[in-house]
Parts: C-alpha cells; structure tokens; sequence
C-alpha cells in the first residue's frame, strides 16, 4: 500500500492544505474518496489513518486533509499551534479548500493510472457532513456523498441575541478545547461570512437539491450532534439511504490519540456499510 503524507496543497486563502493518499498502486482505476474532517478536527484524529488504510486494501483511492485555516501547521498538523488560522476559519474557506482538493486530483497526471475521475465520493464527519453535502449540490464532478454524524444547520449554531452583540463588541469569542485545554478564538468575521453566504450555506436547500446517491450515518449515542439531524436531512432528501449505528457515539467509539491496532466495532461497521454503498 502507498502512503504518501502531508503533501501541501496550494489553495486559493494562502495557507497551505495538508493532504494524505492511501491507495494500492496496481494501475488499475480506483474510485476516489475524499474525506472532510469537522470542527476541531484534523486529518489524523483518532482511527482516520486505520479507516484510510482500510479503504486503500479494499482499493480505493483514499484522499484525506486539514482544512488550511483548521490550526495545523505543515510542521505541526496534528493539534492547534496556530489559533490565529483557526480564528480566521469560515464555512466557505472549508468549501474552497475542499474544490481545490477536487480540483487537484482531478487534473493531476501523476496518478491518472490509479485513479477513477468520474467516480469520486465525499465524506463529511460532524460539521464536514454539511460542507460536503453543498459542495456535492454545487459540483457536478461528484458522483456520491456521505453524511457521517453530519449537522443539518450551521444557522443554529450561530450566536445570538446579547451573546451576538458581544461577539459584534469583542470582535473575538473563545471557546475552551476540553482535550488540549487550549482557548480557541472565533472572530466575528465567521458570522459576518456566514451572513454574506446564508443561502449557500442552508444545508436543508442543499440536501433538497441533491440529485446523486446520499447516505446517512448516525449513531444513535451521539451526543454531539443529535440522531434529529440524521431524520432532518433524511426527510429534506427522501430519496437518500439512512444507517443508524447501534450505540455509536460522535466519533463511533474511537478517541485520540488512537494507539489500537484495528478499529472499533461501530466504526468497521461504518466502512462496511461505507463500502456496500459505493458498490
């Protein structure tokens, strides 16, 4: 299996976009997928490199990245060295990056052997579930998406009120990392982009509009983000394939750092299932 880490991609917000490829190299055409981390996430949380190996031995071609502005460095992805970045983070920065991921791997020579440009599938956990639910809408190069333990409204978790009038004064609010301990800054000019992009940014609009096989997965022990997300986007696309994880909690029972040398139950199950619908 090949490997290759940590290869900066140029993006369009100046920062690099740290990406990892797994894939058997048999030349033979391997569907693509590209998976989406969340909020406070980062490429090699938990058991994403077991879960990227395994789709490589099952020969996909698995794409995995750091958002540019997700905290990491490329001499430090794993965490949050870099709070300034992680303030300056915005939903439609994460739609940007993720279109120049597509981008590079669509017109990249160096794999054209390896790789089946016409079948590329995303994956979106927690906050990327609805990052890769409108870019899915929007790009017609994608031919499937797949919704894990991902939100169905950014709008709600938006401060409001007298909370909002003192973000608007601050300019700045912090929220505490309960693993690093770290406050994580959120300058206003998340909002004031998500108000600029509101109608892109509805992920009921995207998923309603989406015209492509669509599965949800959910835990039913989630206490992140509810199963109610799971039904919402089910009922906005009825067409879409819904699969609940039994006892799954957000992260389907792995945590970080991830010293185990095979998965947990609930998430092989979700690559199997992953599997069976991309068949």
């Amino acid at each position: 299996m090949t490997n290759l880490l940590n290869t900066p991609l140029k993006g369009t917000h100046g920062k690099p976009i740290l990406t990892d490829i797994f894939y058997t190299e048999n030349n033979s055409s391997k569907p693509i997928i590209i998976f989406c981390h969340g909020y406070k996430g980062f490429k090699d949380w938990g058991a994403w490199n077991l879960m990227a190996q395994t789709f490589a031995k099952a020969d996909y071609f698995f794409i995995k990245f750091n958002f540019s502005h997700n905290g990491g460095t490329a001499e430090q992805p794993i965490d949050f060295p870099d709070l300034e970045a992680f303030g300056q983070n915005n939903y439609t920065k994460e739609l940007d990056d993720l279109k120049s991921v597509i981008d590079w791997i669509t017109s990249n020579t160096e794999y054209n052997t390896e790789v089946d440009t016409n079948n590329i599938t995303l994956i979106g956990h927690s906050r990327g579930g609805g990052i890769v639910t409108i870019k899915a809408e929007e790009d017609s190069r994608i031919t499937r998406i797949i919704s894990l333990a991902g939100v169905s409204d950014y709008a709600s978790r938006m401060s409001n009120g007298n909370a909002l009038e003192q973000w608007k004064t601050d300019g700045v609010k912090y929220v505490v990392n309960g693993r690093t301990k770290q406050n994580m800054p959120h300058y206003y000019q998340f909002f004031e982009d998500f108000k600029t992009h509101e109608n892109r940014l509805n992920i009921e609009r995207a998923a309603s509009h989406l015209n492509m096989p669509h599965l949800i997965i959910h835990g039913d022990n989630d206490s992140s983000v509810k199963i109610e997300e799971a039904y919402k986007l089910h009922e906005w696309n009825p067409k879409s394939e819904i699969k609940i994880i039994k006892g799954a909690n957000h992260v389907f029972e792995t945590s970080h750092p991830w010293n185990q040398g095979q998965l947990p139950i609930q998430l092989q199950e979700v690559i199997n299932v992953v599997l069976d619908f991309i068949k």
